[in-house]
């Protein structure tokens, strides 16, 4: 097929090179424009757009596609689809329409559940048992069209991080299966009425909450892992907590339970095992205690 392939981050990394791989006429890459990063603040291209140029692709990476110049653009390319996978700018009626077979969205959720900008971090939040991804047929509506393919995974006590790898590959191996034989997957219907939205973490969600159950504090922090990190104050210094574990224990809410850091909860404790000092690399519970010891009775706010 012919194909315009639309993405930035490196979820949508292994999607492109799978397309590529599997023979596919890549006509054009789509993704968002270079942002300043790091401490110098020097513009850096999106993950895709690195990728694609290591495989000789034309990139294109306009602010907006709302325009007439850019619609038309997209619409001279002739392709038969348009791949989708975190692209990040609103397509309009105009664009969705121009590939042959429209634009085909690779969205890391099982639909109707989790639309939205979050759909992982959301499912970890949640406690959900599973997630997955489904390959979508994109309309004006969020993540609201017509679903392809489904691929289900469990969640078990992954992170969002480790998850987002997992679905990315996942992703990319569904999306070259329905290409390969676009009628063999009729598009079904949403059940609307079984829609949750996934709203984009805020960084106030990213605070802990010591009051919280304990089992809810794990999640939390196994989906704020790796990004933006689940986070407490340790004296005058912010810790993010990347990985715990749920224990058993009881006290104020805050409070250092033991010598071994074990922290109390609303209902139960949790204990941390790998966590992150400003500027420092990630470690483990038990190189964190030899670089800052933290007393019992010690509260952590």
């Amino acid at each position: 097929m012919r194909i315009i392939f639309m993405g930035t981050p490196d979820f949508a990394v292994p999607a492109l090179r799978a397309l590529h791989a599997a023979g596919h006429d890549i006509a054009c890459v789509y993704t968002q424009p270079p942002r300043p990063a790091g401490r110098g603040k020097q513009l850096r291209a999106s993950p895709v757009q690195a990728a694609a140029e290591a495989l000789g692709l034309t990139v294109r990476s306009p602010k907006s596609l709302k325009g007439a110049d850019e619609q038309a653009e997209f619409a001279a390319l002739n392709a038969d689809v348009a791949v989708v996978a975190a692209y990040g700018l609103i397509l309009p009626q105009a664009v969705l329409d121009a590939p042959v077979h429209g634009c085909l969205n690779i969205h890391a959720s099982l639909l109707p559940r989790w639309r939205g900008a979050a759909p992982i971090h959301r499912a970890v939040m949640a406690g959900d048992v599973e997630t997955g991804v489904t390959i979508m047929q994109m309309e004006a509506g969020l993540d609201t069209g017509p679903m392809l393919h489904k691929i289900t995974v469990p969640i078990d006590r992954k992170t969002t991080g480790a998850l987002t790898e997992e679905l990315a590959a996942l992703g990319a191996e569904a999306m070259v299966a329905v290409l390969s034989d676009l009628a063999a997957f009729p598009p079904e219907v949403q059940d609307d009425s079984a829609a949750i939205y996934a709203p984009k973490i805020d960084k106030a969600e990213a605070k802990i909450d010591w009051a919280q159950p304990a089992a809810v504090i794990e999640r939390t922090v196994r989906a704020l892992a790796p990004f933006p990190g689940a986070w407490f104050e340790l004296g005058d210094e912010r810790v993010k907590l990347l990985l715990a574990e749920v224990v058993e224990g009881s006290d104020p809410p805050g409070a250092v339970l033991d010598d071994d850091f074990t922290i109390a909860c609303g209902e139960g404790a949790i204990r941390p095992l790998m966590l992150q000092r400003a500027g420092k690399p990630a470690m483990a519970r038990a190189d964190f205690l030899r670089g800052r010891a933290v007393a019992a009775g010690a509260i952590l706010a």
